[in-house]
């Protein structure tokens, strides 16, 4: 069994951790803490001790694992004060504010032997992970290009954010997602070209960015938008056979802002049949073939299951820190010159 106590009881903690957490049988949820524990739109979960006094979590020597669910400025801070409590640390995205921060708390985990790493639970989409099992089909043959959507229509949003920050900017809170998937399988790339935009001018949030990673003879394109009435199409695969495209994107999220949760639903997440991908490629005979494919199941519970296994089993981490740092330095130089 490994015990989790968490800090912060918003959105973050409620709706992207807690569901997946409970719904685990190696998982203990014993404490979370916030200033003002009350003073929240999410209620309480039976059983779990609730707290403003932040000692009582990080004294507790049952606890193992200390989840930071908080703003981003205070990540690096929280994270060293858990892991000078002998705590492993799970910290939500983005992971800290520069790679600097980055590279300095991974070196204090080191130097305490504790297992830090970031909450990447993007990589456990469906439609990541079926695009995945397309491409390693062989069917599509050398792979050309691939394009990544993560688009919005939410015109109010920016239309109503007067200020700049770099921190609470669309790449870092969005990028932060397709970023890590196109790092965690296709690697370090040879090259970045980087379009990261103030739609309404300077002084205005960033609420648009486009992304170009090259690998040799392939093209990785991120690209996402406050201002997409229709949105493009999740993910498009193209190779040298044929084309893959998946429309939708993971259904996770969907199903957990309609509180339709994972623990008790097997369907939880899943594609339904229309919001299959379509995989059109040539043989190697020359026939033409036009298919849907069957999504995989998303579960972002994978990353617990992850850090379970480094924490308890000694295993490698999945989510490695090198990508974490490649990911931070990519934030960190597309934000760049923006006011």
């Amino acid at each position: 069994m490994l015990t989790i106590g968490y800090i912060g009881n918003g959105k973050s903690t409620n709706r992207y951790h807690l569901p997946f957490s409970l719904n685990r049988e190696h998982l203990n949820v014993k404490t979370i803490y916030a200033r003002n524990p009350d003073k929240t739109d999410w209620d309480k979960v039976p059983g779990i001790h609730y707290t403003n006094d932040i000692s009582s979590l990080m004294n507790d020597e049952e606890i193992q694992l200390v989840v930071i669910c908080t703003h981003t400025e205070s990540h690096y801070s929280y994270a060293k004060m858990a892991l000078d409590h002998r705590k492993h640390v799970l910290v939500e995205k983005p992971f800290m504010l520069t790679k600097e921060e980055a590279e300095s708390i991974f070196q204090y985990a080191k130097e305490k032997n504790l297992v830090i790493q970031c909450y990447q639970n993007r990589r456990y989409d469906s439609d990541f992970l079926t695009t995945q099992k397309v491409i390693e089909s062989g069917k599509l043959g050398d792979l050309l290009e691939v394009e990544m959507h993560y688009d919005y229509y939410r015109p109010e949003i920016p239309n109503g954010t007067t200020e700049f920050s770099p921190y609470s900017s669309y790449l870092y809170g969005h990028g932060v997602h397709t970023i890590d998937q196109v790092i965690s399988y296709f690697g370090q790339p040879d090259t970045i070209r980087s379009d990261v935009r103030q739609l309404l001018g300077a002084g205005r949030m960033n609420d648009y960015f486009d992304l170009d990673f090259y690998y040799s003879t392939l093209k990785v394109s991120v690209k996402s938008s406050f201002f997409r009435l229709k949105p493009r199409p999740s993910l498009v695969v193209y190779g040298k056979n044929g084309v893959f495209v998946k429309q939708t994107e993971d259904r996770q999220e969907e199903h957990l802002k309609l509180f339709y949760l994972p623990k008790g639903h097997a369907d939880f997440g899943v594609d339904l049949p229309q919001h299959y991908g379509t995989l059109t490629y040539i043989d190697e005979d020359g026939v033409y073939h036009e298919e849907k494919v069957n999504s995989e199941k998303g579960d972002y519970a994978r990353v617990y299951d992850d850090i379970y296994e480094a924490i308890i089993h000694g295993k490698d981490k999945v989510i490695k820190d090198e990508e974490t740092l490649t990911v931070m330095g990519i934030l960190e130089e597309g934000i760049r010159g923006l006011k």
